[in-house]
Order: C-alpha cells, then structure tokens, then sequence
C-alpha cells in the first residue's frame, strides 16, 4: 500500500518544480540575449569595416586622382642649355632597374610580401585578439593589422610619387642623355654642330630633330631632377627595413632581420646607382631623390603610422605587468574579475 505524499511534501515539490523551471528559462533567455548581441556585434563589425574601407579607399583615390591631373595638366619647366655642356652629351642606355621592376617588384611586391609575411609569423608566436566578423565570414586580426599597414604604406607611396613629380616638373633639369635622344634644332635651321655660331650661347628656343626618339623619350628629357627610380626605391625599402625592425622578432635567429634588412637596403642602393651607371640622372638627382623616398619613408612609419605606437603600449603592459601579486589582487579584485584581455600584443 503506497501511502499519499502529505501537503508540505507536495508544496516542496511544487516549489523545486518552479526553481528548475525559472532556472531553465533565464539560460535560455541568457543564451537568445548572448546569440542576439553577436549577431548585432556582427553587423557592427561588418559595418565599421565597410566604413573603414571605403573612407581609405576614397582617400586614396583622391590623391591618386590629384595626381594624375597634375601630370596631365602641368607643364615642365621649360630650361635651356649650352652646346658646350658636356655634361648633356652621354649616350643614351636602356634601364638596367626597368620601370615595371621597380613599381610591381620593388614598390609593390617585396613590401606586400615583407608585411603580410611578417604579420602572419607574428600571429604564430603572439597572443592575438577574437577575430573580426564580416558578415559571415572570420577575418583573422592578423589579417586586420596586415590591411592597416598596407594601407598606410599605400598613402605614403602615393604622397612621396606625387612630391617626386612636383619636384620634376619645377625644375625641368635635363637629363644627361639630352643631347643623343633630342639632337636639338635651332628655329634658324642651325644646330649645335656649328661651332662659329652656337657654342657659349645659352639656348632656350629649340626643337628636337630625332627621328628614333619616341614620344615617351622626349617627354621623359626635363624630368631628371630629382630622380624617381631612387625615390620610390628607397620610400618602398626604406619602409620595409624600418617595418621589419619594429614588427618582427624571431628568436630563433637573431641575425635574421638585419639580414632581411641589409638586402633591402642594398637593392635600394644599387637602384640609386644604376640611374647614374645608365646615364639616366646626375648624381644629385640620385641624392635628392634618395633622401625624400628615405625622409618620406621614417615620416610615415614614425608619425603616420602606429608602428611605434604600438610597440610602446606592448612595453608598457610589459612593465605594468610586473606588479607584485598583492597589486595584482587588488587591482583585480582579489580575483579572475575585472583582468583585462591582453588582446592584440605587438
């Protein structure tokens, strides 16, 4: 014979019922309240990136535009020459650093490399932050930090070309092939292989009679100062040898880096020279535009960039973080509460 649960008994039970029950619906409320704000953590996401992306890429754009309206507005500054100048007799040479070498290897491919390279090693052997959402898809911080470098390099790039041509196109200084690609005519039919008539005159009235020349050799003939192959060669390597410093650290050798860095140095080095074994710049042409692809190069990853900023805050949680246990306990809480995420170290 079973006997009848009394009615404190049954009020207990009631009471467990309603506990477990209440239990129940605040985890599920807990869980539709964390799975609501990572769905609006990611829309915030995808939308701060959108935003982010396109503010750059209209940046970048606008300067980019700038300068191709200043190339297809300017003018050269028109300068004249002796016949006796021998400095404009050299003969003209092909490039041994060519065009396309120096804008989609040296200016493009090695810094890209350098970077996305870099961030990735460092994303192996640092703590790094959750990674972003971008609508559905994870895009690692690694990746985050890469995009910024990138995009400041961009800028600076564009910068350090956009004050290399202004710089061209103000002073019109010839270059030192003038006179074999030109072969200058004078509007009186006489050129400067009349020695009676021409020679110790100052020129300013001419036109060019070559017939092998073409229209992009003659246009290329005013714009020697300051050169451009040195000054977008040394920004690109410049950079990268002073991003490498800052960024990476591989214990597993130490001369590494400065290895990486003394081959980027040297590339930028023998461009510079070749522009004068070639016959294409001065050596001052080289100078000038060495030292504003160099000075562009320290101004952006100095000043423009976090580069340093970042490694600053990495040294000073460093140093914070050699507080004795009892500042730690205190600061915290006694306890895991209120520890920061270390987040991104750089």
């Amino acid at each position: 014979m079973t006997k009848r649960a009394t009615p404190s008994q049954m009020q207990i039970s009631a009471q467990c019922n309603f506990i477990v029950r209440q239990v129940w619906v605040s985890i599920a409320e807990r869980r539709r309240a964390m799975m609501t704000s990572t769905a609006d953590g990611t829309r915030n996401d995808s939308r701060r990136i959108l935003v982010r992306v396109g503010i750059d890429v209209a940046i970048l754009c606008a300067v980019g535009l700038f300068m191709q309206i200043f190339l297809a507005v300017a003018e050269p500054a028109r300068r004249g020459f002796f016949c006796d100048d021998e400095s404009l007799r050299y003969p003209f040479r092909e490039s041994t650093v060519a065009s396309w070498q120096l804008w989609w290897v040296i200016a493009t491919g090695i810094p890209l490399a350098v970077i996305f390279v870099t961030e990735r090693v460092r994303a192996e052997v640092k703590t790094v932050a959750e990674p972003l959402q971008f609508f559905r898809w994870q895009v690692p911080f690694w990746v985050v930090e890469a995009y910024k470098s990138v995009g400041m390099f961009g800028f600076g790039a564009t910068c350090n070309h956009v004050l290399t041509n202004v710089g061209k196109f103000s002073v019109g200084r010839l270059r030192p092939h003038f006179f074999a690609v030109c072969q200058p005519v004078l509007p009186d039919g006489t050129s400067c292989l009349n020695k009676t008539l021409n020679y110790g005159r100052y020129i300013e009235d001419f036109t060019c009679s070559s017939r092998t020349a073409t229209d992009h050799m003659l246009s290329e003939l005013p714009l020697s100062f300051p050169s451009g192959h040195s000054s977008v060669a040394m920004y690109a390597l410049v950079y990268c040898a002073i991003y490498l410093q800052v960024r990476l650290n591989w214990g597993r050798s130490g001369l590494l880096k400065h290895f990486l860095q003394f081959l980027l140095i040297a590339l930028g080095w023998y461009t510079c020279l070749s522009r004068v074994a070639d016959y294409k710049h001065f050596w001052s042409d080289v100078l000038a535009g060495g030292l504003l692809g160099t000075g562009t190069a320290v101004v952006v990853a100095n000043d423009w960039s976090n580069l340093f900023k970042r490694r600053r805050s990495w040294k000073q949680r460093v140093n914070s973080g050699t507080q004795t246990s009892d500042e730690n306990k205190r600061n915290s809480g006694g306890g895991d509460r209120g520890r920061e995420n270390p987040g991104y170290v750089p």
